[in-house]
């Protein structure tokens, strides 16, 4: 991840793509807000201004919150009573979220307010863009939220710095968030009627956590079909069943997109060439071979439509009341539900354990003799070396604590604030847990990658394909070939480093926003 701005994008309220939210998560673009945001912004500011001067009872502006929702605040405490909000409702607990996660839900929170339904001052938007671009980076626990009612906790201690409360993250170092107030240049601020409820109401930081989650699986997804080619090369697989034709007749798009990746990756292979023929006696490879197309192409048609979702509800505003600046109108709904995220999250968790199911099984074929033909375990004189077994129990250890990980959050509930909010999402912990899911999965492919070239190498010095050959070579570059026993951990944490870091991208190249 990059820790300059070294592009710069201008934001547009409702237009965020997927694209853009990439490279915001990845690194730190220079951001600006469309200035067609500030008048509408401003409407809704006026629209809130003149219900906070007069005497009508409007949720969230003059009123108290949730179950308290029928007691009246009067004029003179409305700042207060947004202040207490934020107070109160910052109550999370447990290990900080990422950098890079509070950098996107910074983001997509100012956009959300940018769109002008959400009735705060303008001021209030450039300040979290602010603090993006100063990479002040609030200080939010990772538990505490339900994903219903917006991410009040998470979300609470995000704007809070603008209170001058809590803490903030600056260079890797934790300051005081009048200390961060400082660094980026901004005042303590005092909330207007309803900007605290605005600023904590809304499903960001689910939001945001599932689409690092998309991104680091997004990732992962590709190591794995360069994994599973690779693996497909060194038991001298047969590339039939990647033929367009079967995935035609079945027309599911990520099969075929899937299925012509193998094709254009495996393309003029001299090692496969070299068993082609009627001496060859691959008829029928096991599943995790030759259903690649099948299962991972499933996967991708989830990620499309999780993706979908993520972009859809990333754009979105999801605070509570509404404002309406064509009518004036303040509306009271409930867009802060995030069942969406939750449903996205656990789509992706399901697909990306998939991917780590479907590698931990190459795995097992490779360092098997008997469907694979290489050496027992991968190494030379097997017995008095161990080679690739305990390799491959990690990758299972993995793949089956991915498992219990993939349990749908989305079907779980338990109602809070006095039962007014008696169905939940739960959908920041279904987003939450990819990032561990998503680990484990790079750690598994990154065994198989170690595993398929050590397998391929047996039959130098018949190469692979190019695209091949050049993943081999990346690999080669942090790990060496497994000759005998050496102290094997440090190898796996290189090669799940690669993974992390998108080494092998580029020889994927996967369109999330294609046919859904």
């Amino acid at each position: 991840m990059s820790d300059t701005a070294t592009t710069a994008i201008t934001l547009v309220p409702g237009e965020l793509s997927l694209d853009t939210l990439r490279a915001i998560y990845r690194g730190r673009p220079a951001l600006t807000l469309d200035p067609a945001a500030y008048p509408r912004m401003a409407r809704s500011r006026a629209v809130i201004d003149a219900i906070a001067g007069g005497d009508e009872a409007v949720y969230g502006v003059n009123t108290g919150f949730g179950k308290l929702a029928h007691t009246h605040i009067a004029a003179a405490d409305l700042e207060k009573l947004q202040r207490n909000l934020i107070l109160s409702h910052a109550t999370g607990v447990g290990a900080p979220l990422s950098d890079a996660v509070v950098r996107l839900i910074l983001v997509i929170k100012a956009a959300s307010l940018a769109v002008g339904a959400s009735g705060v001052r303008p001021e209030l938007v450039d300040a979290l863009l602010t603090l993006h671009r100063a990479d002040v980076l609030p200080m939010i626990p990772s538990k505490g939220s339900v994903g219903a009612s917006g991410d009040l906790a998470p979300l609470a201690h995000l704007c809070g710095i603008l209170l001058g409360i809590g803490h903030a993250r600056v260079e890797g170092k934790t300051v005081t968030a009048e200390e961060g107030l400082r660094i980026a240049g901004l005042p303590i601020f005092d909330l207007k009627a309803k900007e605290g409820l605005a600023l904590i109401n809304g499903t960001q930081v689910s939001t945001g956590l599932a689409l690092a989650g998309l991104f680091e699986i997004e990732r992962d997804f590709k190591a794995a079909l360069v994994a599973g080619a690779l693996s497909v090369e060194a038991v001298m697989g047969s590339h039939r069943p990647f033929d367009a034709r079967i995935s035609a007749l079945r027309g599911q798009p990520g099969q075929i997109a899937v299925a012509g990746l193998f094709r254009d990756t495996l393309a003029g292979s001299p090692l496969n060439a070299a068993h082609q023929g009627p001496d060859c006696h691959r008829v029928q490879d096991p599943y995790s071979l030759r259903c690649q197309p099948q299962v991972m192409g499933a996967v991708l048609d989830q990620m499309r439509q999780a993706a979908r979702t993520l972009v859809i509800e990333a754009n979105g505003v999801t605070d509570n009341p509404l404002v309406l600046v064509d009518t004036g109108e303040v509306l009271s709904g409930g867009n802060f539900h995030a069942e969406p995220v939750a449903m996205a999250a656990d789509q992706l968790a399901i697909a990306a354990s998939e991917i780590g199911a479907l590698s931990e099984r190459r795995i097992a074929m490779l360092i098997d003799t008997t469907i694979s033909g290489l050496p027992p375990f991968l190494v030379a004189e097997p017995g008095l070396n161990s080679g690739f077994m305990i390799a491959h129990v990690t990758a299972a250890a993995l793949a089956s604590e991915n498992k219990t990980y993939a349990h749908p959050a989305s079907i779980d509930s338990l109602p809070t604030s006095a039962n007014q909010e008696d169905h939940v999402s739960m959908a920041t912990f279904a987003a939450r847990r990819l990032g561990d899911i998503a680990g484990n999965v790079a750690d598994i492919v990154g065994i198989e990658l170690l595993a398929a070239i050590q397998g391929l190498e047996f039959h130098r010095p018949l190469k692979t394909s190019d695209r091949l050959e050049r993943a081999i070579a990346t690999v080669r570059a942090v790990v060496p070939r497994y000759e005998v026993d050496r102290y094997f951990a440090p190898d796996l944490a290189a090669i799940g480093a690669l993974v992390r870091g998108g080494a092998l991208d580029e020889l994927m190249p996967v369109d999330l926003e294609g046919a859904q």
